[in-house]
């Protein structure tokens, strides 16, 4: 089993930054890709980042070069999502997941992941 705890989530003002961090702990050796999905009210779940095994990324397009995904360099098992000039749009639950198939264009698909956080809120003020 693996286990994910987010935490780092909070209120920013348009244009602010937050730091999310994922800390996976349990059985890793198997995990693949690890990606942070984000989920609106009234929206479906989607992909916002993901990163592999080997450091490999894939981004929303909405992301638009306002974010960065990556693994700690000294624990490979925590995640960081660096979120800069944030918008009202950002607002969601942000939740970090985990999955063992490995890096492939399905990374992008939440069904992928077997593994899920809890969540952490992120809300933009404008």
């Amino acid at each position: 089993q693996v286990q994910l705890l987010e935490s780092g989530g909070g209120t920013v003002q348009t244009g602010g930054s937050l730091r999310l961090s994922c800390a996976a702990s349990g059985n890793l050796v198997g995990i693949g890709a690890m990606a942070w999905f984000r989920q609106a009210p009234g929206n479906q779940r989607e992909l916002v980042a993901a990163i592999s095994r080997q450091g490999l990324r894939q981004y929303a397009a909405f992301v638009n070069d306002r974010f960065i995904i990556s693994k700690g360099d000294n624990a490979k098992n925590t995640v960081y999502l660096q979120m800069n000039s944030l918008k009202p749009e950002d607002t969601a639950v942000y939740y970090c997941a985990a999955e063992t198939a490995g890096w492939s264009p399905r990374v992008a698909n939440d069904y992928e992941y077997e593994y899920w956080g809890q969540g952490t809120q992120v809300t933009v003020s404008s």
